[in-house]
């Protein structure tokens, strides 16, 4: 053979091998890191996975502060996904939603999108039947986070609000710390500094379905939530003022029940003003993390999530605005009551309550909340 030719054919290998592009690892939910590969805003996204020793992963991106993927073991030791989310960036840019979103600079509605500071009426975006919810249209689910992984359990994300953020006042720094624990527990800190007086509530707004197929509802899920009392709400979901019992009513989940038991009884005007539950309950637990403040169990799965908080509220919803329109990972419709929400917070509207926990941070103060979500299996 001609020593030139060969040379000639190696050469012609190598270059075609330097050419193609390296294999893609999916991550164990399936969901391929450079879908989620954008410039947003002049800022980067990306996926970022956590995993433990047990075999649990989370992915997370900082879009939004999201997490998209939560694969736990369930009754018969399948790993299965039990969050709603996407499996690409331009789905949650171009889809409104909440997913699995980082919520802030506060969280649930505001009334008619007005707080009052020092005597000064500061008037927010209103997006929501009149209120501003979620922290306006542009509220940081839609804003990307600076990431920063620690190791390969944890994930700090940063997010630099400027002065007249949605017409909040003061520049807020806020920190999310996710920490994927050996004990499968997600466990979320959350800080904010500002300097000029504001208000925070930040939450995570993750869709669960622990049956791992959101195809089905989860109206089936049995429900435990720690609490005696709750906050009504009037026709527009805004919260009236009023703590009252739970007892005798459908709002009781002192005694864990599926949630489907009462959610179609619309004569109980709670219900019918939610749409199904979407409501504060009024946690017992004082914020003591060492104590439930809900649990959830998937009775086909045996998969069971537990929440704690050092908050002293925590909004149940039940999926009701799914409404099959919006296909997420792996195509799947996404229904009505696909999912249940468990969104540890302080009250809704709290600014305007004055004789509820305050959510005003002063400069030199430093916001801090906590929530776990600790998985483990019924067998």
């Amino acid at each position: 053979m001609n020593k030139h030719f060969l040379l000639a054919g190696i050469a012609a290998l190598m270059l075609a091998s330097c050419n193609q592009k390296p294999e893609t690892k999916l991550t164990l939910s399936g969901l391929n890191p450079t879908d989620f590969q954008t410039t947003v805003n002049d800022a980067t996204t990306g996926l970022y996975t956590l995993k433990n020793k047990a075999g649990m992963e989370v992915c997370i991106t900082n879009f939004g502060g999201r997490i998209v993927s939560v694969m736990v073991p369930d009754k018969n030791g399948t790993m299965q996904d039990v969050v709603l989310g996407f499996d690409n960036i331009a789905d949650y840019i171009n889809i409104p939603s909440d997913f699995g979103a980082s919520i802030g600079r506060y969280a649930n509605r505001i009334n008619q999108g007005k707080i009052v500071l020092d005597n000064d009426t500061i008037q927010l975006p209103q997006n929501n039947f009149g209120h501003c919810l979620h922290g306006g249209p542009e509220g940081w689910q839609y804003q990307v986070y600076d990431a920063k992984p620690i190791d390969e359990t944890t994930l700090e994300l940063t997010r630099i609000s400027p002065d007249g953020d949605q017409n909040f006042p003061g520049n807020v720094t806020a920190k999310v710390l996710f920490k994927l624990t050996e004990d499968n527990a997600i466990d979320i800190k959350y800080s904010a500094t500002t300097d000029k007086k504001t208000v925070v509530n930040m939450t995570n707004h993750s869709y669960f379905n622990l049956s791992g197929d959101p195809a089905k509802i989860a109206t089936d899920h049995i429900l435990y939530v720690n609490a005696d009392t709750y906050t009504p709400v009037d026709s527009t979901f805004m919260t009236t003022g009023e703590i009252v019992t739970v007892k005798d009513t459908p709002m009781d989940f002192t005694t864990p029940k599926p949630i489907g038991q009462d959610i179609a009884n619309f004569d109980f005007i709670q219900l019918k003003n939610g749409n199904g539950y979407d409501h504060n309950w009024v946690l017992n637990t004082q914020g003591d993390l060492t104590q439930v403040a809900a649990r959830l169990t998937s009775p086909t799965s045996g998969i069971t999530l537990e929440v704690y908080t050092n908050e002293p509220g925590i909004q149940v919803y039940t999926g009701n605005f799914l409404d099959g329109t919006v296909k997420g990972k792996k195509g799947i419709t996404y229904n009505q009551r696909a999912s249940v929400c468990l969104e540890t917070q302080h009250y809704p509207d709290s600014p305007n309550k004055p004789q509820w926990p305050s959510v005003v941070l002063e400069p030199g103060q430093t916001y801090n909340s906590e929530c776990i979500f600790k998985f483990s299996v019924e067998k």
